[in-house]
């Protein structure tokens, strides 16, 4: 519950423990509490997640809603293989790189506030990639829209922890896991449909300048339904932890540099970088823990990974966000390249993939409660064998109607990845206390987006490789790296469900030993 105080109309952000409820004068409005506690629930709580639903699907729909123009944008600005690969995994590296410290910063400051300065930078960064008159400028102002997607998501997460309790808790986070499987699979159809109506020599620069009005509305509606900010505690400061910042920044495009510039020809960047990259990732562990040890407020808080269910399910998200994510950026460049397609039609060839994930993410909400981890393990197991039937197809059907026989298998990995994704982040930040939740959230999600930028790196890197050696777009092998990673996302949560039954079991039969043991003479 929150420490409120009378006649306060919003709830704050700063939640505080009571055992006992306040009473309040009659003529007063009840404020409502942080933790979204059952006494009190805020009477705004769903206008307020629909408002941030629709800024976090703004932004996970840019992840993928560039993948089906990326032809266009090759021949607009003259782009290279390695060019393309920054737009889409560059966008997903600076959003997980920004969103621990954005939750923290929310934690403090009040999500509301850090929520719409994040929207309008996304605004601001989007019409910068609309204008952008080169690939290099694009993908800088790719990088800004990406570090303010990671300012804004984290809120989300929070807000939903803050604003909601009980059974009402797991349906959010159900409707905030269909916001990201949709937003993912739905991206290439909506960008096929502006280059459809727009042209193709410049329709690429509206699936851009399509998010303004949406920052616009998202803006007005937030400053009138999410709860107001807290009073500043200055005694509460905001340790952004700058060189853990820097330190994972470095780590993580150094093992990317030499995946993704393959692309770009000649020499590229000596793999020995990726050593240099593994280095800076031991050395921010080694600061994390000094950091921590010095009483300072760290990037990743390793004490979460102690909560029950986090580090697993954290594990899960980034290894099948580095999967599933490729399968998109491989389909619709293929489709156009080697079969013809408009850009339109194959955004529609992986609509199947949307309608199962959105149909499911919703009944995988609902049904978390019941089954646990069980439920993310099946999940896991239906994207894999979609995955291995998409392959199936690919290597024996050849013409263009392709995208027909691949409609079966891409329903099916959807039907999968919805009783993955929302089940997963329901899971993982269960028993994460509300204060920390903005923290934990954006710890999260910084796995799933660098999940993503390495994934499409390592995909892409496969995807191209042929076409050096003019054997052409290699998509059968780069599905096939795809599958490995939902392999090894499915390997970790039977892992979990394994050591979870193992605990259960030993809890079971403590009290059944230590009767049988006062039982003896």
């Amino acid at each position: 519950m929150t420490g409120d105080r009378a006649g306060t109309e919003h709830p704050t952000d700063d939640p505080v423990d009571r055992s006992t409820p306040r009473a309040t004068p009659q003529a007063a409005r009840p404020s409502v509490p942080d933790d979204g506690g059952p006494q009190s629930p805020d009477p705004r709580r769903w206008k307020a997640l629909w408002v941030c639903l629709v800024a976090g699907f703004m932004t996970l729909l840019d992840v993928s809603i560039v993948n089906v123009a990326l032809p266009s944008i090759q021949k607009g600005v003259d782009a290279t293989p390695s060019d393309l690969q920054w737009v889409v995994s560059g966008y997903a590296l600076a959003f997980g790189l920004t969103l621990v410290p954005s939750g923290r910063i929310g934690d403090v400051l009040g999500r509301r506030t850090v929520f719409v300065v994040g929207v309008v930078l996304f605004g601001l960064a989007s019409l910068g990639c609309g204008l952008a008159p080169t690939s290099a400028l694009l993908v800088v102002a790719r990088l800004v829209q990406g570090a303010a997607g990671g300012i804004l998501n984290p809120q989300v997460s929070g807000l939903i922890q803050q604003l909601f309790r009980g059974p009402e808790r797991g349906r959010a986070f159900g409707l905030l896991g269909a916001t990201i499987g949709i937003s993912t699979a739905v991206g290439p159809v909506v960008g096929g449909v502006i280059l459809d109506g727009l042209g193709e020599q410049s329709g690429w620069r509206w699936i851009f300048f399509v998010n303004l009005p949406i920052a616009v509305a998202a803006v007005v509606l937030a400053m009138r339904w999410l709860p107001a900010p807290p009073v500043r505690d200055h005694s509460r400061r905001i340790d952004a932890d700058p060189v853990g910042v820097v330190l994972l920044g470095a780590g993580v495009l150094g093992i990317l540099l030499p995946v993704v510039e393959t692309g770009r020809g000649g020499a590229g960047v000596p793999w020995w970088v990726a050593v240099v990259g593994l280095a800076f990732l031991g050395a921010f562990f080694g600061w994390e823990r000094s950091y921590t040890r010095r009483g300072r407020s760290p990037l990743v808080d390793l004490a979460l990974f102690r909560v029950p269910g986090y580090a697993s399910g954290a594990a899960v998200g980034t290894i099948y966000f580095a999967g599933f994510t490729g399968i998109f950026f491989v389909l619709t460049i293929f489709f156009q390249e080697r079969l013809g397609y408009t850009p339109l039609l194959a955004g529609l060839a992986v609509t199947p993939f949307a309608a199962g994930s959105a149909v499911t993410s919703a009944i995988g909400g609902r049904l978390v409660n019941r089954f646990e981890r069980s439920l993310v393990t099946g999940g896991l197991v239906i994207v894999l064998v979609g995955i291995t039937a998409v392959d199936v197809v690919l290597a024996t059907v050849h013409d263009s109607s392709l995208g027909w026989w691949l409609a079966g298998p891409l329903l099916v990995a959807g039907i999968g990845s919805g009783l993955v994704i929302s089940p997963n982040i329901t899971l993982t930040v269960a028993k994460v206390p509300v204060e920390r939740a903005g923290t934990a959230g954006g710890l999260l999600q910084t796995g799933q987006r660098i999940g993503t930028a390495a994934g499409i790196a390592l995909v892409g890197a496969v995807f191209y490789s042929g076409v050096a050696a003019g054997a052409g777009l290699d998509a059968s092998a780069a599905l096939r790296v795809a599958a490995a990673l939902v392999a090894g996302a499915l390997l970790a949560s039977a892992l979990d469900l394994r050591g979870r039954h193992r605990r259960e079991g030993r809890a079971a039969g403590a009290p059944e030993a230590g009767g049988r043991r006062s039982a003896s003479p």
